[in-house]
């Protein structure tokens, strides 16, 4: 039985991965404000990451998974308040990569400022390199979207409301902007393998192989909401996309061949949004009313100006 120390615990990744690693049998210890129902079995260290204190004092972790680190700030108060630990694996972001890097984006690329990212893939870049400066075994992974089970983001949840709703669908453009994805399984069994393995490489980016067009993954997302492909709207007159549509107008490829020295198959994107979907179908009702979803008012917009163009 591992001591594993998840910073988070109450959301989404984070949420997943202790209740991942708890089923495995290992001593989940979850560090957050206890503003969340937590997931049962797991140890619960009450603090904000800003403010720990000696919390963690006399613990001794044999790993860390740092999903909630967005800053430098929050990796340095984090490794001054834990006493010993043997790994450390950081949840990063392809947003690190500047979007005028050659793509795919690869590890051994430069990091830097990228302006859809903006301060969020900066930090994350000052969080990367604080890290490694004072652990230098640590591991780092760098996902693309991700999704599955336990979803608190409007993206695939958008899609299924339109589709339980049997709305036709608005598309930026012609549909065709790819986007990569990672099932949040997925990034936990790439987990365990490290802490399994230890490779000796020590960052990854992590997703699948496959890319798919933004049309094809609404398609999918209706088809496991058991609906029939929507009647599509090309939308080409509004300058943000993101007023009824849940992703940036923006389109990257990260090369994952070194996770795939490890992890060769990924789970197929059909089958987890089935998952995805069938967790939000279960849940959605008792979990409406604890602001657990962020949903964005997409609807609203399209209801009242796209339907009016």
């Amino acid at each position: 039985m591992r001591k594993v120390l998840i910073t988070g615990g109450t959301i989404f990744v984070s949420m997943y991965v202790a209740k991942y690693f708890v089923d495995l049998g290992d001593d989940v210890y979850v560090l957050n404000r206890n503003s969340r129902k937590q997931i049962e079995g797991v140890k619960l260290i009450e603090s904000d990451r800003n403010n720990i204190g000696d919390k963690l004092r006399g613990i001794k972790f044999d790993v860390i998974l740092d999903i909630t680190a967005y800053n430098k700030e929050h990796v340095k108060q984090l490794l001054n308040a834990v006493e010993e630990f043997d790994d450390y694996i950081l949840l990063s972001s392809s947003a690190v990569y500047p979007e005028t890097n050659k793509q795919p984006f690869s590890e051994n690329q430069i990091c830097g400022f990228n302006s859809v990212w903006g301060s969020y893939g900066s930090n994350k870049v000052e969080a990367e390199k604080y890290l490694l400066e004072n652990v230098p075994d640590a591991y780092i992974l760098r996902p693309p979207y991700l999704y599955g089970e336990m979803q608190n983001l409007y993206r695939e949840i958008f899609v299924f409301d339109c589709a339980d709703q049997n709305r036709k669908f608005y598309l930026p453009h012609d549909g065709n902007m790819k986007l990569q994805f990672f099932n949040i399984k997925d990034l936990c069994i790439f987990i365990q393998i490290i802490l399994e393995k230890h490779p000796c490489e020590h960052i990854f980016n992590v997703g699948n192989v496959e890319l798919i067009t933004v049309k094809e993954w609404v398609e999918l997302c209706y088809k496991v909401a058991g609906k029939d492909i929507p009647e599509f709207i090309n939308v080409n007159n509004v300058d943000n996309q993101r007023n009824y549509f849940c992703f940036y107008d923006y389109e990257y490829a990260l090369d994952v061949e070194l996770q795939r020295k490890y992890l060769p198959e990924t789970t197929d994107l059909l089958a987890g949004l089935k998952d995805s979907y069938l967790w939000y179908k279960n849940n959605r009702s008792k979990l409406k009313d604890t602001n657990y979803f962020q949903t964005k008012a997409y609807l609203q917009y399209i209801d009242e100006t796209l339907n009016s163009i």
